[in-house]
């Protein structure tokens, strides 16, 4: 399956594969944006499952240089699926994920349904 572009609640998301190139660093993250701009997304969705396992150990900040790649071309970052196990092995990714959920550039939710209704009540 290739990734696409969906229309979620108005607003254009790349929706990428379970299958597709994994998401290691920065590199990988330019990749993806450079596909979304070219297709006019505002956000992109990534399973959790194209995460390299580095994503989710924080001390790495292969997140953050990741989330700051695509805050500073001013697209969202959804990634999509469980990491409850991720998150209940560690207090720091925990908080991160709390508090990315507050915010209105990266989000950690279980699927494309919920992205759809977060997109729906963010008012984007």
């Amino acid at each position: 399956m290739a990734d696409v572009l969906q229309r979620l609640d108005g607003v254009s998301v790349l929706v990428c594969a379970a299958d597709g190139e994994r998401v290691r660093g920065e590199r990988e993250a330019t990749d993806l944006i450079g596909n979304a701009f070219h297709l006019g997304a505002a956000w992109v969705a990534v399973p959790v499952e194209r995460l390299a396992d580095d994503f989710f150990r924080l001390r790495t900040r292969v997140a953050g240089e990741i989330t700051q790649k695509f805050a500073n071309y001013r697209l969202g970052l959804a990634v999509l699926g469980d990491i409850s196990h991720r998150t209940a092995q560690s207090t720091a990714l925990r908080d991160f994920v709390r508090e990315s959920n507050r915010g209105g550039q990266l989000w950690f939710l279980s699927d494309v349904e919920e992205l759809r209704a977060r997109l729906a009540t963010a008012g984007r």
